[in-house]
């Protein structure tokens, strides 16, 4: 769990994922496209990835991408969504210091 906290809070954006996973490279193209370039940890090519997994899975995110933003979880593909199509997604950016306008 300090492993998945360390590296939740070296970028502003840090997302964790698997580089076979659809709904993965969607939300990672989501931020990227808004000019967010987030930390991303492809759990299926780093040693150790499983057990980062099911530290996330502890934490509160059982499933793949997991999102932080400034440090915090904010879950996985459906709550970036939701937040996306509430308008609360570029706030919360802007506030975590990754976006600049």
């Amino acid at each position: 769990m300090e492993r998945v906290t360390q590296l939740a809070s070296e970028r502003p954006v840090v997302i964790f994922s698997r580089s076979t996973c659809g709904i993965c490279h969607a939300i990672k193209t989501l931020l990227c496209d808004f000019g967010v370039n987030p930390a991303v940890h492809e759990l299926d090519e780093i040693p150790r990835g499983r057990e980062i997994e099911q530290a996330l899975s502890r934490l509160g995110s059982p499933t793949l991408p997991a999102v932080f933003i400034g440090g915090e979880l904010v879950g996985g593909a459906n709550e970036v969504m939701s937040l996306h199509l509430n308008r609360s997604l570029i706030p919360m950016l802007r506030r975590a210091g990754a976006l600049w306008v």
